[in-house]
């Protein structure tokens, strides 16, 4: 059965969840729906319940309170074929051989071992492991210890990929190649789930994002909406030369060569845009409206709750 193509509405949906363990509740209420072949974010700071929300995806915890919905209804055995899991903590058999290690784990997802021999050594091409793939996996490093992770969690084309940290001990070459298999995942129409608290490749990779903070979910929606939504009316510019005097603006920020302006509400930024091409003695290299990160957005949500 082809799950992808049967699959209608939201891959994951999460319904009013809450988990506790003795006294401690760690997830209070936290919804979210996941839909097919998007990058979704599942943020939140230490602690605040994100690792309990997706152990009861997996149905390794049972819900307190709350509903979810995967693959269009309740977790299956055959659903759970269907998903590759990638936690933050290794879950490699550090003794084996990397290829031994990646066929025995694919062949545990029901791939025969042709098929996983075939896919294991494309992605050993493609992470550049096939020098490594006769060495023990505690022999390897940090980082390829996670590139095998990843193979491991994608060699069976899962339907659903949940990713706790993909990108830790990665240096910038490899975190690219992940970023890339990921991207290719999408367009096969993969539903992915990404944990991290990287907020720029959050901003880079998600489509959609959900925080939990204290175990609630507090901000859910699109990268780009979020953004524009805690914008303040502020522009950020680059200029070779004095910065002019600008009546209006309430407050400059400096970083290096680049100024913020923080503006009156009324104030519209082309006004400031004139008032900097006119002037005799500076030079406008950059000017942008001053969108503010998701790293300032989780600091700002998570700091108010």
């Amino acid at each position: 059965m082809n799950m992808k193509t049967l699959q209608t509405g939201p891959t994951i949906s999460v319904a009013h969840l809450a988990k506790s363990f003795g006294q401690a509740q760690a997830v209070h209420d936290v919804s979210f729906d996941v839909q097919r072949g998007e990058i979704f974010g599942l943020l939140g700071p230490n602690g605040a319940g994100k690792t309990t929300t997706i152990r009861m995806i997996l149905d390794i915890f049972k819900p307190d309170r709350g509903d979810i919905s995967i693959l269009g209804g309740p977790i299956t055995d055959a659903k759970k074929e269907q998903i590759g899991y990638l936690p933050e903590e290794r879950g490699l058999y550090k003794d084996l051989k990397v290829e031994e290690c990646v066929l025995y784990l694919a062949e545990l997802k029901g791939l025969p071992r042709r098929v996983a021999r075939e896919r294991a050594m494309a992605y050993f091409k493609q992470l550049d492991l096939i020098e490594h793939r006769n060495k023990k996996v505690n022999d390897l490093s940090k980082g390829m210890q996670q590139k095998v992770q990843v193979i491991t969690t994608l060699i069976h084309q899962p339907a659903v990929v949940i990713i706790d940290e993909p990108f830790s001990g990665l240096d910038p070459v490899n975190t690219r190649l992940i970023q890339e298999m990921l991207m290719q995942e999408r367009q096969r129409g993969t539903t992915i789930i990404m944990s991290t608290h990287q907020m720029y490749q959050v901003e880079e990779m998600c489509d959609r994002i959900v925080l939990i903070n204290k175990g609630d979910s507090v901000l859910y929606g699109g990268v780009d909406e979020i953004r524009r939504r805690y914008a303040d009316n502020a522009v950020r510019v680059t200029v070779r030369g004095e910065l002019p005097h600008i009546d209006g603006v309430v407050e400059t920020e400096r970083k290096g060569n680049e100024r913020t302006l923080h503006l009156p509400k009324d104030m519209p930024a082309q006004a400031v845009l004139r008032r900097l091409a006119d002037a005799p003695d500076s030079t406008v290299e950059s000017f942008e409206l001053a969108i503010p990160t998701l790293d300032d957005i989780f600091v700002r949500v998570v700091s108010e709750e």
